[in-house]
């Protein structure tokens, strides 16, 4: 039931709160105080360093928020997390019956965030309650001679003790409900004050093991920013686990109730942690970077987006247009893959596709936040060709991408189920679309020399080819339904792959085309988006 109510928090306060919660995460990261801020706030609503720590990886990786001031989030986010635990120890479980009432009422709301606002107190009403049947259900267990017995090995072991918690914390993906779990098991004052701590410290550490695991196939920087977390809290770990019989002594010697001091240690560790480690962020930064260095070779190395050009708007632009026609070939390459995945019918030539897509989003996305900054030191701003140029490029980049999204969640899956059950097209399809695929991958490279010439009668033979291929497609459309009802058992076999396919090949080459409008649009040869008639 805790778990759940968890659960039930995280997802209520995202359905509800969560495009508020995420703008405000990546707007309050522009300094220290705010960044921790932010974090406290965001894992208080959500009820989960976790799914913070996974918010402000993919922040970072999208260059939403600056890398430093993200490993200031997650020590507010830890902060957070404690804060909520030191909250539900003080004993509201008569709460709970009203937080469940008012929770399934708003859940009978129609809109999404009366129906988000209800689920999140609901599950505050099940985590409260919770922790009092926990503490009900725990108290036979806490006069078991084998519980007094393995408490007391623990008591012996501090290391085993931490290493056992931990575990916990990663099985249950949440130090919050492990520390409640201690919380329970220790109100009767039969677990050492000193042995809370230790198991308290094992919760922490299990904590910060799951964003870790999730962001394994994540973009470097994204995995930075949860192993930096992971290594503020194991360094905290080890630090803090010879002084737990130090600590245990200050907090029986503390004016607050002995009954949450399982929540008191989490509260104060965590504190501790944000105080030593906040001043030490760009040192942490810099580990990271060494552990997890960018793989050379790769698409990030040869980024021309260059920061020291910002102020210099013309030296700028050319480093976007050089990058944006970087994106332009990896669609190439993913073309050019799924032609000869479907010559072939070889399903390993689609194995790079998700991955080369997958870059595409990420320099698009670099580019169109490059572009934004570009002339905001400037007193005057862009000239209005330098905007025009600038609007072109972030264009180009957005087509680009969805062209990359039509590629992989369309044309991959199709081409992969044609060579899973093994079907044939017909000659004549399987020759109609391979002579689509190349029209479409010469309209690529000719569309990257449109963007890099200008060159408007080039521009205007782009536009013209698009025609071509929407009549193409209308042609071999009919040319399949004939076959079908000449009653081909290959044509019929394939109809919806061979469909799917030649609508998608003109949508990709409508986006391919859109880079020549600009161009023709300035040269006055466009009008409503169509070419004029020659004289």
């Amino acid at each position: 039931m805790l778990l759940f109510g968890l659960g039930q928090i995280k997802d209520g306060m995202s359905r509800a709160f969560g495009a508020k919660l995420r703008i405000g995460l990546a707007a309050g990261t522009r300094g220290g105080f705010r960044s921790f801020i932010a974090g406290l706030v965001a894992t208080i609503a959500l009820q989960s360093s976790t799914a913070t720590a996974l918010m402000v990886a993919s922040f970072v990786e999208k260059d939403l928020i600056a890398p430093a001031m993200a490993q200031i989030v997650l020590l507010g986010a830890n902060v957070g997390t404690a804060t909520t635990a030191w909250i539900v120890a003080l004993g509201l479980g008569w709460l709970s019956p009203m937080l469940i009432l008012a929770g399934v009422i708003l859940l009978r709301g129609k809109s999404v965030q009366r129906q988000g606002a209800g689920a999140a107190l609901a599950g505050v009403g099940l985590m409260l309650l919770s922790l009092h049947l926990l503490s009900a259900a725990t108290d036979p267990i806490r006069q078991s001679p084998a519980l007094n017995l393995f408490i007391s090995m623990l008591g012996n072991a501090w290391p085993v003790a931490l290493i056992f918690s931990a575990v916990l914390a990663v099985l249950a993906s949440s130090s919050l409900a492990i520390v409640v779990l201690i919380l329970s098991l220790a109100a009767s004052g039969g677990i050492e004050t000193s042995l809370v701590i230790v198991l308290v410290l094992g919760a922490n550490l299990g904590g910060a093991v799951p964003p870790v695991l999730a962001t394994l196939k994540a973009p470097v920087a994204a995995r930075r920013v949860a192993l930096g977390n992971l290594i503020v809290r194991t360094t905290g770990c080890v630090a803090a686990l010879p002084l737990a019989g130090y600590g245990a002594a200050l907090l029986d010697m503390s004016p607050f109730s002995h009954a949450n001091l399982a929540v008191d240690a989490h509260l104060l560790f965590n504190l501790a942690v944000a105080v030593i480690a906040w001043p030490l962020s760009p040192l942490l930064l810099r580990v990271t970077t060494a552990l997890l260095p960018e793989k050379e070779g790769t698409e990030t190395s040869r980024s021309y987006l260059d920061s020291h050009d910002l102020g210099q708007p013309v030296a700028a632009l050319a480093g976007a247009s050089r990058e944006v026609m970087l994106v332009g070939d990896l669609i190439e390459r993913m073309l050019r893959q799924a032609s000869d995945a479907m010559h072939d019918s070889d399903l390993s030539k689609l194995n790079d596709i998700s991955t080369l897509e997958g870059r595409v989003d990420s320099i698009q996305h670099a580019i169109k936040v490059y572009v934004s900054k570009v002339g905001q030191d400037g007193q005057d701003g862009l000239c209005q060709k330098d905007q025009r140029r600038a609007m072109d490029i972030v264009e180009y980049a957005i087509n680009l991408e969805h062209i990359g999204d039509i590629i992989e969640k369309g044309i991959r899956p199709e081409i992969a189920k044609k060579i899973n059950l093994g079907l044939r097209f017909s000659d004549d399809g399987k020759s109609e679309l391979e002579r689509l695929f190349s029209i479409t991958l010469d309209n690529i490279r000719m569309a990257q020399s449109v963007f890099a010439t200008r060159n408007a009668d080039l521009a205007r033979r782009l536009v013209e080819v698009k025609e071509d291929v929407r009549r193409l497609e209308k042609q071999s459309s009919e040319r399949h339904l004939q076959r079908l009802r000449d009653g081909r058992a290959d044509s019929i076999q394939t109809s919806s792959v061979h469909l799917d396919m030649l609508r998608d090949l003109k949508r990709i080459n409508a986006h391919i085309a859109a880079v020549a409008h600009p161009i023709l649009d300035e040269s006055g040869l466009l009008i409503e988006s169509r070419i004029k008639q020659a004289g």
